[in-house]
Formats: structure tokens, C-alpha cells, sequence
């Protein structure tokens, strides 16, 4: 088999050779090893990479494990990178900032331990940009990650390297977290399955009942790997009072059902937000996909009246509250970005915090109102199509001003604010071959549904396996 063709192999069907011992553990990370060293020097997606000789020895030590007899887990043997927003033992973490330049820490994020125990190999942490702050992954430590399909644009975020690298199959799975889209808007720029999970899901350290937006979640490059990968990490954990009952299990493949007579409500920009005429006009042609799957597609979308000021304020308490100490330490290190969201969030009373608390309970009953007629939601994932990758933000779409960084993102963060289960799948592309992504809302806690409903647009479509040419 080609190097090419193994490293873009589906996960599921790369751990089934690696369980029945049709490729060894060893030839895989040595594969994938080589495809990083291939393709990493320009797109910049694995800034921390763990010595080769570490990685084929924990490869060898699968292999062995394997041939004892001894039971292997779900992601036997299968090289992960984490984000590095996410705690990993003995692994350089550096949240995309100068001041954890060289911290490296002694216990790992639960999801972490999760993958781990199903027998994934952390291999090394994936770019973001600072504190995870904006849709445009860069940072003063490792540069810029650039999109595989046009390196001149950014490949979006927050989860920018995880989604580069799983486009250009330096990874069979990959990790990423979601505040305000950073799951779901580099996953539409560079062409793979960026999901979402319901809070609580994927349970998570020093989880807060005031955090109520930000979640861990899959991505791969294609549904039925994001399931799986999800399998392993969801489920409850005793050390987050926030995580749901659910076991992870129920998410596993397959994913096959029937839609005939779904309803499904279509949204070209919620009502709301200016939208590029090239997004809109991507997204529409998944319409009559989803027509032919039996949905009843009817235009309609639920009342996010408030969502704007939801969300600035719980994102700015969240910034507060976990780097108001980062700020008073080494304000010099941070970015402008950062510091505005901890100030902001240092202005808020504890009063602003429950009034944004109540308004987000009001909008989620206003919108399980809506979704009582509906059963899914579809509206494009970023307003936008990847722009030149030395723009740090979106400054207007359309003749409208964006005021903040996050603006350009809204239909991805005001699906935030619903706490409903949302996708990024693979839509088409743009008349200069840019990825577009549309996004899948599901109702609340139907996680699997919208798994489901992804699996079945993408087996007609399969826009996720045209791969950018650098990794052809």
C-alpha cells in the first residue's frame, strides 16, 4: 500500500488492520511519521512533535500487546495529536502562548486519559492560537498554520492544526475544542468533520456551572471516525458533576437510518448575519441532497433573539475567570485579543453573569420550541470563505462592519448559545476550490442524529475525499 493511501485510510478501517495484524503498529507510525516530515514544514499544523524512537517503541509495545493475546482498545495503536489547549502528561503544553513556552504537564485532560486507554498514541499537540482566542490559528511561539487547499489562507480555529492535519492525513483522528465555532470553522475550511457534542458529553477537568458554552469534541474525515472517536471519549466521569449519563458506547457506528419525512428547517444567515454570496450559494446546492434523502426541507429558523450579548458575556467571564491572574502576571506576553476578552470580563458584575445565565435558559426554551416542529437545522458554518492567512480577522462582509473579532463568526457562536449538538460536514467548494462547510443542528441531546444525518448527506456527496493537492 502506498504511503498516501494508508495515511488516508478511515480510521475505522485502519484500526480493524491494526487489530487483525494485517499492518503492524510500527509500519503505521512510521507512515505517518513520514507524512508529517513530508508535509508539516508548510502548513505548520504539529508544532510539538514527540521523538521518533518514543513513538516507535510505545508502537512496538502495541504490537506486542497484540501478539500475547492481550485485549486491545477501539483506537489500538492509532497516532493522535492533541490540541494544545488540552493537558497532556509528559507532552509539552503551551496553550499558543509565550508564558507556557516550556510547561509540560503531569497529568493529562480526562478526554486524554480516554484516548489513551482505548490505545490511541499520543504522538504530539496540533497549533491553535493563543488561550484558543479566534477563529484564525496563529501565534507569537510557532507562526501560522496554513490551509492544505490554498496555502495562502488560513485553515480557521481554533482548532486550525488539528484540521490541517487531518486534511493532509498526518492524523486518522483528531481532537479540538468548540467556544464559539473552533470545532466547527476550521473543519469547514479545510474540508473535514468537525462535531460539536452536546455540554457535558465529553467530560472535562475543573469543569465550571458558570461555563456553560465551551465543550471537547471529535474530528476526522468523515462521520462514522468522528463517531467513533466520540464513542471513546464521551461518557460520565466523576470528576466533572457536569457530565452526562450517556456511555460513549451509544454514539459507536453504524450510523445508517432512514429520513424519509424528517423535517428539516433550512437558514441561508439565521435571520441575522451578513453571509458571502459564495457560502450562501455553496450551502444551497446540499438543499436538494437533503430533499432526496426524504427530509422536508421548509426555510425557518428559531428566534436567537439576545444570542450576541449571551455570548460576548459568558465568553469574556470564562477568559476572566480562568486568566485574570495571566493578565495582572504578564500582560506584556498576551495578545491584544486576550487581554480585551479577560478585561471585559473583569468588568462584569456578578449580576451581568446571571442576567446572561437567564437570557440563555429563555433562548434555549424559545428554541426547544422551535425544534418540537423540526428535527434538524441547516445553515452555512462560517460566514465567510478562508481569507489570506495574514489577516488576524474579518473586518466586514459585505459592507458590514465587524466590530470584534468574533463577529464574523455568529453562526457559529449564536448555535453556541442554543447548547444544542452541531457539525460541521464537507458542503463543496468555491469557484476557487476553498472549502465550505454546512452546518447540522440536531435537537437538544440527539447527538446521534446528527451524527446520523451527516453519515447520510456525506455517502451522497463525499466531498470530504477530495484531498488538497499538496497531499495528493
Amino acid at each position: 500500500m502506498r504511503l498516501g493511501d494508508l495515511c488516508f485510510l478511515e480510521a475505522r478501517r485502519l484500526a480493524a488492520s491494526l487489530r487483525s495484524r494485517e499492518l503492524s503498529a510500527v509500519d503505521v507510525m512510521n507512515a505517518f511519521l513520514l507524512q508529517i516530515e513530508r508535509l508539516d514544514p508548510s502548513v505548520n499544523a504539529i508544532p510539538t512533535l514527540r521523538p521518533r524512537e518514543e513513538l516507535l517503541e510505545e508502537a512496538r509495545a502495541a504490537d506486542a500487546r497484540l501478539a500475547r493475546g492481550e485485549p486491545v482498545g477501539l483506537l489500538h495503536a492509532l497516532p493522535l495529536a492533541i490540541k494544545d489547549l488540552s493537558l497532556t502528561r509528559g507532552v509539552r503544553t503551551t496553550f499558543g502562548s509565550p508564558i507556557y513556552r516550556d510547561f509540560v504537564p503531569t497529568s493529562d485532560e480526562l478526554y486524554v486519559e480516554r484516548i489513551k486507554r482505548a490505545g490511541g498514541i499520543v504522538i504530539g499537540k496540533t497549533n491553535t492560537p493563543e488561550f484558543g482566542a479566534g477563529s484564525q490559528t496563529f501565534n507569537a511561539l510557532f507562526g501560522a498554520t496554513r490551509n492544505p487547499y490554498d496555502l495562502s489562507k488560513t485553515c480557521g480555529g481554533s482548532s486550525g492544526g488539528a484540521a490541517v492535519a487531518l486534511a493532509c492525513g498526518m492524523v486518522p483522528l483528531a481532537d479540538g475544542t468548540d467556544l464559539g465555532g473552533s470545532l466547527r470553522n476550521p473543519a469547514s475550511f479545510c474540508n473535514v468533520v468537525g462535531f460539536r457534542p452536546s455540554p457535558g458529553r465529553v467530560p472535562r477537568l475543573h469543569a465550571s456551572p458558570t461555563d456553560t458554552l465551551g465543550v471537547h469534541g471529535p474530528m476526522a474525515r468523515n462521520v462514522a471516525d468522528v463517531a467513533m472517536l466520540l464513542s471513546a471519549i464521551a461518557g460520565p466521569d466523576p470528576r466533572d458533576p457536569l457530565s452526562l449519563a450517556v456511555p460513549g458506547s451509544v454514539f459507536a457506528p453504524p450510523l445508517e437510518r432512514s429520513f424519509r419525512g424528517a423535517r428539516v428547517a433550512w437558514s441561508e444567515r439565521l435571520g441575522r448575519y451578513p453571509v458571502e454570496r459564495v457560502i450562501t450559494e455553496v450551502c444551497n446546492g446540499m438543499r436538494p441532497t437533503l430533499a432526496g434523502l426524504g427530509c422536508e426541507v421548509a426555510d425557518a429558523e428559531p428566534d436567537l433573539a439576545g444570542a450576541d450579548e449571551i455570548f460576548q458575556t459568558l465568553r469574556a467571564a470564562s477568559y476572566a475567570s480562568a486568566l485574570g491572574g495571566e493578565l495582572e502576571r504578564h500582560r506584556a506576553l498576551l495578545k491584544d485579543t486576550v487581554i480585551w476578552n479577560i478585561e471585559r470580563g473583569l468588568e462584569l458584575t456578578s449580576g451581568d453573569v446571571e442576567r446572561a445565565l437567564t437570557e440563555k435558559a429563555a433562548l434555549e426554551r424559545r428554541v426547544d420550541r422551535f425544534f418540537e416542529r423540526y428535527e434538524f437545522l441547516a445553515l452555512p458554518v462560517s460566514q465567510v470563505a478562508p481569507f489570506p492567512v495574514e489577516i488576524e480577522w474579518v473586518r466586514e462582509i459585505d459592507g458590514e462592519p465587524m466590530k470584534t473579532y468574533i463577529d464574523w463568526m455568529a453562526t457559529c457562536y449564536a448555535i453556541t448559545c442554543t447548547g444544542l449538538p452541531a457539525m460541521s460536514l464537507p458542503a463543496g467548494f468555491t469557484p476557487d476550490g476553498l472549502p465550505v462547510g454546512l452546518q447540522l443542528v440536531g435537537r437538544r441531546g440527539r447527538d446521534r442524529d446528527v451524527l446520523e444525518l451527516g453519515h447520510a448527506l456525506e455517502e451522497l456527496t463525499r466531498f470530504g475525499s477530495r484531498r488538497p493537492a499538496i497531499a495528493s
